[in-house]
């Protein structure tokens, strides 16, 4: 499975993709959307919005997802077989509102 992860250094919903990746030892591309903003201009590109995170599997781009719902589609999609391995993280929390001030400021506009 080729997995690429859009996804900001420190974020609630990208540290529960990141987690959704662990608990399924699954080989992925982490993408930093904040520190390259060439990699978030190739995300709104490529899913046509700008939101994040965005995790594309195998060509199927998953857009503004949480680790949840990455975990379900891949479920769905017999990709993955559920395991009760525990997280270390919330896989659909948010930013606190002091990281997401902070990293909104780094976005391109």
């Amino acid at each position: 499975m080729e997995i690429k992860a859009y996804l900001k250094p420190s974020c609630g919903w990208s540290n529960g993709v990141r987690a959704i990746m662990d608990k399924y030892n699954l080989g992925y591309e982490d993408i930093d959307i904040i520190n390259f903003p060439e990699n978030y201009a190739e995300m709104v590109r490529l899913s046509g919005q700008r939101l994040s995170p965005c995790v594309i599997i195998d060509g199927i781009m998953l857009a503004d997802v949480s680790g949840e719902e990455v975990e379900q589609y891949m479920l769905e999609n017999n990709l993955i077989e559920q395991n009760n391995r525990p997280v270390s993280v919330s896989i659909n929390s948010s930013c606190s509102s002091k990281d997401h001030k902070h990293v909104k400021a780094q976005l391109p506009a």
